[in-house]
């Protein structure tokens, strides 16, 4: 499948800041499932974007404005050739023995209840428990934009029993890791089958490692294994590791902030 993505990020200042820096994790790699045909950044503020990658492996962009903007626009579109792997991820840029991700960080510590959950599945083969958990926290969960943020725990999360898909995430995450799963949290996009192209966020699930297989990756929030329908961008302990945007600004107030993605087949017109 041929996938066209936009993703535009808008901020507006009532004080415009001094300066910014981003890191940006918006840039994916081609490997088995994926060939990457053509991706740009662009940013309309006078601004210098330096090329990198960070221990994972992952794609990274340093976005430095040098001068006081009252607001900016980070543009970000390209074409992504995906291919069916039944969930396997090969041939991805990998850093690290998978028992590294067997690290517990502050947003995937498993709560007693998250426990409980790891424990809950009696099959035998580590595939089969990974879908009985998936399938668990997809039947527990309600996706609601407004019940979490970036900081809510795993824990609290499945307490609520409400969240978005980097809750969904993580509480797999922490479960997986409870029942000795090296696991980890990726971003990236998603084709909706519905054919909704305009998104307000993009996209996160997990991968797990499972020996003679590999990393595969499991969509909580789709109840899904990873197929076709993905692009994958970046990796790492938690959403803090592989967050599409992370930065700081000297000075300034007022910041507002407005995501739009739009997500399709290439063979669809995507409006400006």
């Amino acid at each position: 499948m041929r996938i066209t993505v936009k993703h535009e990020t808008r901020y507006f200042y009532k004080t415009p800041p001094k300066s910014i820096v981003q890191i940006l994790r918006l840039t994916p790699r081609s490997h088995e499932g994926q060939h990457v045909l053509s991706w740009r950044i662009d940013c309309d503020a006078d601004c210098h974007l330096k090329k990198n990658e960070d221990a994972f492996g992952n794609i990274t962009h340093t976005l430095t404005v040098d001068r006081p903007v009252e607001n900016m626009t980070l543009t970000v579109e390209g074409d992504v050739e995906t291919f069916d792997t039944a969930g396997v991820v090969r041939n991805a840029v990998e850093r690290f023995d998978p028992l590294v991700f067997l690290r517990e960080t502050s947003l995937t510590t498993p709560s007693a209840a998250i426990r409980e959950l790891a424990a809950r599945s009696t099959s035998i083969e580590t595939l089969d428990r990974m879908h009985d958990l998936m399938k668990a926290i997809h039947g527990h969960m309600t996706f609601d934009t407004g019940a979490t943020n970036v900081e809510t725990s795993a824990g609290e999360a499945w307490e609520l029993g409400r969240g978005v898909c980097q809750d969904y995430a993580h509480i797999f995450i922490a479960a997986a890791r409870c029942a000795g799963v090296p696991a980890r949290f990726v971003s990236g996009h998603f084709f909706r089958s519905d054919d909704v192209v305009d998104q307000v966020a993009g996209h996160a699930w997990a991968e797990v490692y499972i020996e003679d297989l590999g990393w595969v990756g499991f969509d909580p929030a789709n109840s899904v294994c990873l197929y076709e329908n993905h692009i994958r961008i970046a990796c790492g302990l938690d959403y803090l590791y592989a967050a599409p945007v992370r930065g700081a600004r000297i000075a300034g107030a007022g910041e507002t902030m407005r995501v739009n993605v739009a997500v399709a087949q290439a063979s669809v017109q995507l409006q400006s």
